[in-house]
Formats: C-alpha cells, structure tokens, sequence
C-alpha cells in the first residue's frame, strides 16, 4: 500500500477546506475505506484533491463532498487513488523476505512434504501495483526450483483501488520498481519490453489479483484460506477499531498453524493477543497455533 500522501500532484491553484469540510470528507474516507486521515494532514486535503474537483467543474469541498454522497459509486475509485500513494517495488524489506523465506516458508513447505500435501495459499492483503505478491511468487520459485511442477500454488493479492490491481494485472514496471532488486533476478524473471520490463509467464501465474476493501467483510471471507498471509504496511493507515477489524479477519481467513507477516515497523502488541509472535533475525512472524 506504502505511504499515505507521501507525495503531492502537480496542480493549479489549490481549493482550500474548512475545518467542517476535511471532518466530513475524512469520515466518509473512513466509512467506505477504512482509512482514517489525521487533521495534520488536512493540507494535503488540498494539495490532493484540488485537481479532482477541477475535473469535475466543482469550485469548493462542499460541492465534492454533496458528488461523493450522491455517486453511484464511480467517483470511489478516484477517491481511493486520491487517499492512497503506492509506494513500492520488487524484494522490498529484503531482511524481512530472507527471515521469513529461511523459517516460516520453509517450515511451511517442509510440512506440507511430510504431510504429502503439495499445496500453499498466501493472501497479499494491500498489494498495491504487483511488486509484493510478484515477490513472493519469485521466492517461491527460488526456493522450490524444479519442485514448484509438484506443487499448487495460489496467491491471492488485493487492493483496494482498482487500478493498482489494473497494473498489476499487466505485469510492466518501470526503473524505479526495481530500485531495491538484485539484477539477477531482474534478468530472471522479467522480459524487456517497450516501456519497461514486463514479469515472465512462470511468475505471473501463480498470482490472482483482485479489487477488494478490507472493510467488505463479505468481500473478506471470500479469500480462500490461507497458510500464509502478508499485510505490510497498510494496518499503520487504520485507527485501533479498524486495526482490530482486520486483524481479526486475518486470524479467522489463516488455517491453524498459519502465519500474519506484517511490517518491519509494525506490532500487533495492542492490536490481538491472538496470534503467537515469533521473533526472528530481521522480522517478527505472527503464528496462530489453533
């Protein structure tokens, strides 16, 4: 998901917000998203979403608050890319991976052989444009070489806005993508195309993607049941009620003796007592034993 308003957009002259204005918009945000927005922030209201209302010919945030509440819901997938800066790329926190690659994957993977049973699902919850769940998919391939044949392998990425999820689908990325990847794996793994390098087939299919609010509970219980699931950096964005909401989903979606991977700077420590931490070198994994 990366940093909220982490960056601002090229605009004319900014539309500005009254203190009633930014309570209300950032209480809709949170009702339909999840997302809870600190007043700090209330400039970046302005900065974000002044080109918005330009485009749609509105000249205050009363009058683009009134659209939200009578839209039949198309003008949410903008708001969800107004409220929401993905900033990622490939083998991200690559501490993080070789922790979790050398013990939960692989003691995953060597219980699933004892127990005859070939078959991994790991639910990238908030996978932006791809780079996350790609990576898994690569770590897998990595680990597994030509045992992968033997296995099913399903990874199942959401986000919450429909575009990331479009980018992701088509599997190109550009430089900057790659601003934290080995070479080796680029060459591995990607193609060069015209305007940047498209993932290869073997990767790519071992990834589902699909639209999807943490919120939807419905929408949650429809993610097959996971050995494994990742959520970095994305439960910073929720206030306590919301973080537990999620969380919770997480437990119930994880089969016994799954793992939560979270990020590097992130705890569960006053969010669920229901999850064992494990702490490794470079992470903390979140197992639920029963």
């Amino acid at each position: 998901m990366g940093s909220l308003f982490s960056k601002s957009t090229t605009l004319r002259k900014n539309v500005r917000i009254s203190d009633d204005e930014f309570v209300q918009l950032r209480d809709f945000i949170y009702e339909k998203s999840g997302i809870f927005v600190d007043v700090k922030r209330k400039y970046l209201f302005e900065s974000r979403f002044s080109k918005r209302l330009g485009e749609l010919g509105l000249t205050s945030f009363a009058d683009y608050i009134k659209y939200l509440k009578f839209d039949r819901g198309e003008e949410l997938k903008h708001l969800f890319e107004l409220v929401t800066t993905n900033e990622t790329s490939f083998c991200r926190d690559m501490k993080q991976l070789e922790a979790f690659r050398d013990n939960v994957l692989r003691e995953k993977l060597d219980e699933h052989r004892k127990a005859g049973r070939l078959e991994l699902n790991i639910w990238s919850a908030g996978c932006s444009s791809g780079e996350e769940p790609y990576t898994l998919a690569i770590l897998l391939l990595e680990t597994l070489r030509l045992e992968t044949a033997k296995w099913k392998i399903t990874i199942t990425a959401v986000d919450l806005s429909d575009e990331m999820v479009k980018r992701a689908k088509a599997g190109v990325y550009g430089e900057y993508s790659f601003k934290t990847t080995p070479d080796s794996i680029r060459k591995r793994y990607f193609t060069k195309v015209p305007g940047g390098w498209k993932i290869r087939p073997e990767v790519q299919r071992l990834v589902k993607f699909r639209q999807m609010n943490l919120r939807d509970s419905s929408a949650v219980q429809g993610i097959p049941r996971s050995h494994i699931v990742f959520c970095r950096n994305v439960i910073i964005y929720f206030d306590e009620a919301m973080k537990r909401k999620v969380v919770q989903s997480f437990y119930d979606n994880l089969l016994p003796g799954g793992y939560l991977m979270v990020g590097h700077s992130e705890s569960l420590h006053k969010i669920s007592q229901t999850f064992k931490p494990l702490f490794q070198a470079g992470t903390i994994a979140y197992k639920k034993e029963q």
